[in-house]
């Protein structure tokens, strides 16, 4: 995984990414199932520390507070503020979904849920994790893929691994959830996508997908490897391996 790609880009990269799933499941599907690309809006509060980072377009608006600031009143009758705080920022953001539909009745069988940083932070997290019940309880298959180390991991459960990236499977009916801890320095992995019984899983190289998306998208026209990668800070050893993989 290229941890760069968690800044700024991961709006585009979540799209897209979305979308090159749906290219590489749809003819392995066809005709019995349709895969489509499903759009929700959902309200983000981004913090301070964020923006310019994962939200550019608010770093524009981003309040400067001047260090005199103006007195539009007779001195000593309104007492000046002792402190001033940040502010959290509301942003509209679209999530991309990708469902896997019964094409004869249209009915959904698999959610392919890829995270945003808006799933990991409330007020979205708890929305997030309303939305896994709602999947669960209509006893629909999610693959849920989680590309993005900052914020709180929505999957309830104990012991789970601690690792920058994680992809889970819920299969319906199913108590338990099958995992795919990732380490920032290994390929991401096929995983099976279910569908209905008795047809057997597809796989989905989640490796592939982003490798082509990368660069069809050109995304190193536009990444400053320069920098630092976007918080949360890396480890020295994948620091190091990051700057390894900047220089070849």
């Amino acid at each position: 995984m290229d941890p760069y790609l968690e800044g700024y880009l991961w709006p585009d990269v979540h799209h897209t990414l979305a979308s090159q799933i749906r290219r590489q499941l749809a003819p392995r599907l066809a005709p019995k199932y349709a895969v489509r690309v499903e759009v929700t809006t959902i309200t983000d509060r981004v913090p301070g520390h964020e923006l310019g980072i994962y939200t550019p377009d608010v770093q524009i608006v981003k309040p400067r507070i001047s260090e005199t600031p103006a007195v539009y009143a007779t001195p000593g009758t309104i007492s000046p503020a002792r402190l001033s705080v940040p502010l959290v920022y509301p942003v509209e953001r679209r999530v991309a979904s990708v469902h896997i539909r019964d094409s004869g009745n249209n009915e959904l069988i698999t959610s392919i849920e890829i995270l945003s940083p808006a799933n990991k932070r409330e007020p979205g997290l708890s929305k997030y994790r309303a939305k896994i019940d709602e999947l669960r309880l209509a006893e629909i298959h999610i693959l849920e893929i989680d590309l993005i180390r900052r914020g709180q991991r929505p999957l309830q459960a104990e012991q789970l691994p601690d690792t920058p990236y994680l992809i889970a499977l819920m299969r319906a009916q199913i108590p338990y959830a099958e995992l795919w801890p990732i380490s920032l320095r290994e390929p991401l992995p096929t995983v099976p996508v279910p569908l209905k019984f008795p047809d057997p899983d597809v796989p989905l190289d989640i490796q592939t997908a982003l490798n082509e998306i990368y660069d069809e998208a050109q995304y190193a026209l536009t990444l400053n490897y320069e920098e630092m990668p976007p918080a949360p800070s890396l480890s020295k050893e994948d620091l190091e391996w990051v700057k390894r993989c900047v220089m070849q």
